[in-house]
Parts: structure tokens; sequence; C-alpha cells
């Protein structure tokens, strides 16, 4: 749970942000006491859209006031409903034009107040009918026994029910037609909501964890009310099997609130949505895995949206919600509703801070498979097709890149912590890559030359480790197939064959990048090992012993290269910890001696 914030002052904490928002977006304004964010621009020919609640929803509500979406937004503080005299001062404001839709999320206080503005509205102005209003309660993990008459929580959908409904105000649709089509998608929306961990509200004392480390609570509400159940977390490919499951099991009759065929005729928009905490990466991953989900089961994604819509603070988790599509027009108040009608309300413009650009089509179905396109075949020549020295002991090298491999996928909790204190963090997890790479095309190396096996390492590198250390073991390892593809094929791979190609190498590396050692780098145990190794061919312990002595002395050493190079020298000084990309070569080299030697 992420407890630390930025802010100290929680008083303003709210009005600040708004502030903070109508500085950056010059077309909104902001009544500062009432807390309410409007267009600066009211047009009198259209209906206006007016949701809000409680803060710590962000971008939800504020910012997606714009054209095309909503007109206003009211809001409390942080998870608190903001009270009818702030929603009475957004109602008269947008009294301008052709009516007003108020559109809140289903909880008690939301309801209250803004209907009680409503109310008051009506009553000060000799029973007028101008104002109507759709309560979004969509969250499938309260059933209906639970709900009882409270009914269901209002989540992320809720944005979808005002963007579409905000397009067609923006089209001139009277404020019968905008109420009837905001119902409607309101009606036939499911979400259900998954957290790696409460949210941390800012002001409030640190609370420890409920969750076990391989737990996730799902069914959480936005505003750090528990879930319905807690799982074991196995992949995101089981955990988002579950949620969808949950939004359309039709066996599960407390549950089952929009009726889904899965049969084919199924017709959704898909929205992955983040609470908060979830990285853009992992929301990726969920994404996809919901669009395979659909796919498997015939559910015809015809919309597939992900971002931050709907937010509880800083909550790790996301959410993922459903609109089901007409099969075929339904009137609802006399307002024909389409599925076409609503993808092109969907698609259309909206201008406000936080709505993301959604393409006019359906999703890539294809990308589903994992494949991709086809890979760009290289215009220079492959290294395996040259001839070579063969291996003269193909056993022997395989037993020992395998050892070498293996060692450095053990490494990587060692990498990892190191690299967490003066790194990114990143240099365990893309050693074990590389080298989970290499063990996977290990066969390869049966029949093929050393020039054609330093390749195909040099390839793993790039393709499976990327950054920086991937980019130096790919050059290294490069440059050390064209050094065995130079010689001739009979050429014989001894000790000091090797320590010339490996010493040209280096040299060959050093063009590449201007850390030398003592630099505190992956550098220095490896360029003593080459050098030893150069000057006593038949000694490869020594040149071990060498390049762990370097490794070592990493520890004491300034940092002149490297994500450490950042950091500030003392504290590189005093942790005295290792270097974690010299430990992962020294780790490699574990391995490939202990076959060796």
């Amino acid at each position: 749970m992420a407890t630390k914030h930025i802010v100290a002052d929680t008083q303003s904490l709210v009005t600040d942000s708004l502030s903070g928002l109508v500085y950056g977006n010059p077309t909104l304004a902001l009544d500062l006491e009432n807390k309410v964010i409007y267009r600066a621009k009211l047009a009198q020919d259209q209906v206006h859209i007016v949701s809000g609640g409680g803060s710590g929803h962000e971008p939800a509500h504020a910012a997606f006031v714009g054209e095309g979406i909503l007109s206003a937004a009211v809001c409390g503080q942080v998870f608190a409903s903001p009270n009818s005299k702030q929603v009475s001062s957004a109602l008269d404001r947008l009294a301008v034009g052709k009516g007003t839709l108020v559109v809140v999320k289903n909880y008690t206080g939301d309801v209250l107040q803004f209907g009680l503005a409503k109310e008051r509205f009506s009553a000060l102005n000799a029973g007028n009918d101008s104002i109507r209003m759709v309560v979004v309660g969509e969250d499938v993990a309260v059933g209906r026994e639970q709900g009882g008459i409270v009914g269901r929580r209002g989540l992320a959908a809720t944005v979808l029910v005002y963007k579409i409904a905000g397009a067609l105000a923006a089209q001139g649709g009277s404020l019968n037609d905008v109420h009837a089509v905001a119902q409607y998608v309101a009606d036939n929306s499911v979400t259900i909501g998954v957290g790696l961990e409460h949210c941390h509200v800012p002001g409030n004392e640190s609370e420890s964890s409920h969750l076990a480390k391989d737990e996730v609570e799902i069914g959480m509400g936005i505003h750090n009310e528990p879930g319905n159940r807690t799982a074991k977390f196995s992949s995101t490919s089981s955990l988002v099997g579950d949620l969808m499951h949950s939004l359309t099991d039709s066996k599960d009759k407390d549950r089952n609130f929009v009726k889904f065929s899965l049969s084919g005729s199924d017709n959704v928009i898909l929205l992955v949505n983040n609470l908060g905490g979830l990285s853009d990466l992992e929301l990726g991953v969920a994404l996809k895995e919901a669009g395979s989900w659909c796919s498997e089961r015939k559910i015809n994604v015809k919309r597939a949206i992900s971002g931050t819509f709907m937010t509880s603070l800083n909550m790790p988790g996301f959410s993922i919600s459903l609109v089901r599509l007409p099969e075929e027009d339904v009137k609802v108040s006399g307002y024909s509703v389409s599925a076409n009608a609503l993808l092109e309300l969907l698609d259309a413009e909206g201008k406000a801070p936080a709505w993301k650009y959604t393409p006019k089509n359906s999703p890539a179905v294809d990308m589903l498979s994992g494949k991709g396109e086809p890979a760009a075949k290289s215009k220079a020549p492959s290294l395996s097709s040259k001839e070579g020295p063969a291996i003269p002991n193909i056993k022997k090298f395989v037993e020992a890149v395998t050892a070498a491999c293996k060692s450095g996928v053990a490494a990587e909790r060692e990498l990892t912590e190191y690299d967490s204190i003066l790194g990114d963090g990143d240099c365990g997890m893309t050693l074990k890559a590389g080298c989970e790479g290499v063990l996977a095309r290990i066969d390869e190396l049966e029949s093929d030359n050393l020039a054609s096996a330093f390749m195909m390492i040099s390839e793993v590198a790039e393709e499976k480790m990327g950054g920086t250390s991937g980019a130096l073991y790919s050059i290294f390892f490069n440059a050390l197939a064209a050094e065995f593809a130079k010689l001739d094929s009979d050429a014989k791979t001894d000790a000091a064959a090797w320590s010339k190609a490996l010493e040209a190498t280096l040299n060959k590396f050093y063009g590449y990048t201007r850390a030398r050692p003592p630099s505190r780098t992956l550098v220095d145990p490896l360029s003593s090992f080459i050098l030893t190794f150069a000057n006593e061919p038949d000694n490869l312990a020594a040149a071990y012993h060498a390049a762990q002595q370097a490794q070592e002395a990493t520890a004491t050493l300034d940092a002149k290269a490297g994500r450490a190079a950042y950091i500030e020298k003392s504290k590189v000084s005093e942790s005295k910890i290792p270097d974690a990309g010299a430990t992962g070569v020294i780790r490699l080299l574990d391995g490939l001696v202990r076959v060796i030697v």
C-alpha cells in the first residue's frame, strides 16, 4: 500500500486540485466555493449533463467536463458526497440550455443530495420539469440479496453513460432522448473490480495489509469497501477469466443483471479501467486477456477501451465493464436505440481533458494470438550461413553454456536486490530473461558452428533482455560471432584462438560504450577476465579470479557509468554493495568455469 503523498494540507486538497485542472484547461471554469467545474462557454441550444460525487476518483468526474461530454461536475471532499447546495449552484448555472440530465453513481449520499437539489430546482421554478436523473448501479459484486432496496454500486461504466449521452446532447438531442439513451446504457452495463490492496487516503494513518502476498480482493468498491471474496492470484489470464465469468454468468441468479447468451449474438463495449495504482504496462495485459476471453466465448467486442477513467485514489487494481449493445433497435421512451447509434455516439469527439481517444472500429482480434505481424527479415547476411570452425567438443560447449545460463537465472533475486538500491531494479529480471531465452534455444547448438552459436546468443539478448544490458550483451556476442566467422574452417578452436577472439571482441565492444575499468559496471569483470585470459590463455582459473576481484571492487568504487552514475556519490559508497551488472557477469562465469575448469 502506497502511503506517502505530496500533499500535506488535506483541507485544501480538493480545491487545489480543481484549480490546477482549470489552470491547465482554460476552456473550463471553477466555482471555487461550491467546487463546481463547468464549461466556460455554456451553449443555450442543447441539453446539459452534470455528474459528480466524492473526490478521489479522478479523472472522474471533473476532468470529463468538456464539449460532447459533461457540462459540469460537482465535487465533494474525498469519498464524501457534495451537498445539495453545491449541486443547486450547478443546476442554476446549467438552466440556460434545453434541459439538464443528472447522472450519478448509486451511492446513498449522491442520490439524496443530487435528488434534493433537483426537487428544489423544480419547486423554485413552478414545477419546472427540465431536469431528469439517471442513477448508475452496475456493480455485479453486489447481488440482489445483498443490495436489497439500496441496489448496486455505481462504478466505471458511469463514464460511458455520460459520454454517450453527452454526444447525443451535443448533436441537439432532446432532453427526453438524451435521458432515454443514458438510461439504456446504465441498464445494460455490468462492472466488477479487483484490488491487489486497498487505497490510502491522504491524511489518514497507515493501515496494515489484510491480504497475503498471493491474494487479491475481487469486487472491491471505489471507497475502500471490501470485495465479495478474496482469491489466490496465479496468472492474469485466470484472474481476468474469473472477473469475466462474474460479469456474464447466466446461472448466477443473484448477480445476473444483464443477459449474455455467449452464442455469438452478444455485441459489447469493453472497458478496462485503472483503479489508480496499476501501471499501463499491466493494464494492457488485462485488456488483452479480457479480449481473448470474449473471443473464445463468442462475445463480439465492438469497441475496446482501456485507461484511467474512474479511480479509487491510488488503489493498485482495475475494473472491467461490459455494455451489451441491442441486437435489434429498441424503443426507449420513444427514442430508437440501436447498436450502431450507440457506437457512433461513443466514437463522437469528446473535448474533455481526460477523455481517451477511441478508434472508430472494432479491436484487432488477430493480435490476441500473441503472434502479431511477421517479423521483418534482416537484409544483412546471417553469420550462420558462413563457414566457421566446427566446435571440437559440442557436448562440453553445450554443458558450459547451459550451466552459465542456469547460474544467471538463479541470480535473479540477488541482482534485483542490488539493482533496486542503486539502479532501476530490472537487472535480475533482464538477465534471467536472456538466460531463459538461450536455454529455450539450446538445441540449436547441437549442429551449429561457433559463429552461429554466438549470433544466436546475441539475438536472444537483444530480443529478450532489452535495455542497456541487453544491447551490451548483444553487441558483445555479435562481435564475438564476427571474430569466429573470420577464421578458416580448419582453424583450431584452442585457448589461444579463443583469447585472441575475445580480445578483438573487447576492442569492438569499447566502440559502443564509454565505460572503462574501473567504472562500477559490467565492463569491470568482463575486461578483467578477457585481458587476463589473453595474457595466460592456458589459465582460465586466473582469468576468473581476476574477474571476481573486479566485481568485488565495484562495492567501493564511484560509479562512472551506468544507472548508479546518476545517484549521489555518498549514497553509492555507503551502500557497500557490488554493481548488479558486474555481479551478473560473474554469475555467468560461475557456471561456465564450473564445467570447463
